[in-house]
Formats: structure tokens, sequence, C-alpha cells
């Protein structure tokens, strides 16, 4: 499954995985129990593959984050989010020794664990097939043209688009407000 297609939606359990966009926004099926929603947008939506979690040197994407527990784990579950602040603090330092732990709070580790372990459930942990895709998809490079060809600056031949972008919010931290 792609991260692309997984969202966190604020006020909502869970996570979301998008289905259409609609007129006023789109439609999104819960990982928890299947139901459908309408999300419009009044909805502060962030998309799993714009995550990303604070480190001493960098910031590293959620789907590599993931693969660190699913390797951890040997492709099992993780401990559950419930356990205490400190329990879970420790999981993530071995999982992530050198988070940030001044910018990365409980909460944020609470909710990755369970995003964890929801993806773990509904067997969306393919991360590795996934990227092989994206590079295989990736377009080649054009050769520069040597000649430019005229453009029409005026007239009725200019296209424009009124059709607003609808949809997520890029977030680069897992830490919500």
């Amino acid at each position: 499954m792609a991260l692309e297609k997984l969202l966190s939606i604020t006020g909502k359990p869970g996570l979301y995985e998008l289905k259409t966009q609609t007129r006023s926004g789109f439609l999104a099926t819960s990982l928890l129990d299947g139901k459908t929603i309408s999300i419009g947008a009044r909805h502060n939506v962030s998309l799993l593959s714009e995550i990303a979690i604070y480190t001493l040197k960098e910031e590293v994407p959620l789907r590599d984050v993931f693969q660190k527990i699913k390797e951890k784990e040997d492709g099992g579950k993780a401990i559950n989010h419930k356990e205490d602040k400190i329990k879970l603090e420790e999981y993530f330092f071995e999982v992530l020794p050198d988070y940030d732990e001044d910018r990365v709070y409980a909460s944020d580790i609470k909710k990755i664990v369970q995003w964890y372990n929801l993806l773990h459930d509904n067997d969306m942990l393919n991360f590795e097939e996934e990227a092989n895709e994206e590079t295989k998809e990736q377009p080649k490079a054009q050769p520069a043209k040597t000649k430019s060809k005229p453009t029409n600056t005026g007239g009725n031949n200019a296209k424009t688009s009124s059709a607003k972008k609808g949809g997520a919010t890029k977030n680069p931290v897992a830490r919500k407000s």
C-alpha cells in the first residue's frame, strides 16, 4: 500500500485510505472499521507520505521508521500503543536511537506505534515493493532541444484552470497541533 493514499485526520481515530475526490473534498475509508466518510475542507488532513520524524541529524520519513519497526519485530506487531510513556520511549529509542527527544513527544511515538500496528493488521507494510515501483516509474530525462518554437502570448489560446486543489495539507513532522 502506498503511503500517499493513507491519511491521518485530526479529530478522527486511526488511519484512512483515500478512495476518490469529490466536489467538496474527498471520500476516505477507515482502516479501523471499514466505513467510508466524506472529508471536507474544514478537516486537517495529513498524508503519511509527508510525515517525517526529527532526529539529531535529519528528518527521517515515516516510511523508513515503519520499515525499522518491521525489521525489529521481524514483520510482527509492535508493542501496544497504550503502554506507559517510559516503555514507549524506550521502544522508540531501540527503533530510532538518534530521534530528537525534545521535538518528538510521547504522543507522537504513541501515534506511530498505533499506526504501525494498524497497517500490520491490514497487511499494508509492503514498503520495499512500493519503493521499487517508484524507481521503475521515474520518467527518463529528456534531452534539451536546441531550437525553440515561438510561443503565442496572447489571444484566446491561453488555458486557465479555475479548479481548486483539494486534499491534504503537507505535514513534515509527526507532531499535530
